[in-house]
């Protein structure tokens, strides 16, 4: 009974830690921020934990005082832990969590590029947003600060 109750635990805890991952943003400019869809939080550098997903991106937009605002989707990894995971304790979930977002990212607002690795000792690849990526972000972020924030109103 004891191994079973540990091996519950120990699925449980694999099924937890599947659905998110945190990762590091900065920029190479000082004073720059970085916003990324669904995170009210702009400060750089920050952790941010983000869901993990098989379907959609997240879309940034990075600024730094006197450059334009650098638009574009995060590069997303593959994680072929989390499918065989899933194909072993539960098979519908690894249509949920096959990608996750890289431990690290450097985002370039002068160089408009985005730089990301896959761990301190790895080396560094570049993303540069490509004109579809740049404009998906920029619709996308217009759209949300274009909308009037909900306030309730009280009820006499």
């Amino acid at each position: 009974m004891t191994n079973l109750k540990t091996l519950g635990l120990a699925t449980m805890l694999c099924t937890l830690s599947a659905c998110s991952a945190v990762t590091t943003l900065s920029t190479t400019q000082a004073g720059g921020s970085v916003r990324i869809a669904g995170d009210a939080d702009r400060s750089a550098p920050r952790q941010v934990t983000r869901a993990t997903r098989s379907f959609g991106y997240d879309e940034f937009k990075a600024e730094a005082p006197g450059q334009e605002p650098l638009y574009g989707v995060l590069p997303l990894k593959f994680n072929g832990g989390y499918l065989a995971s899933s194909i072993l304790f539960f098979t519908p979930a690894m249509f949920y969590s096959l990608r996750e977002v890289y431990p690290e990212y450097e985002f370039d607002i002068a160089g408009r590029q985005v730089r990301y690795r896959k761990g301190p000792d790895a080396p560094w690849q570049t993303y540069t947003p490509d004109e579809e990526d740049r404009e998906t972000a920029r619709k996308f972020f217009e759209g949300a600060e274009s909308v009037a924030p909900f306030v309730p109103v009280a009820k006499p």
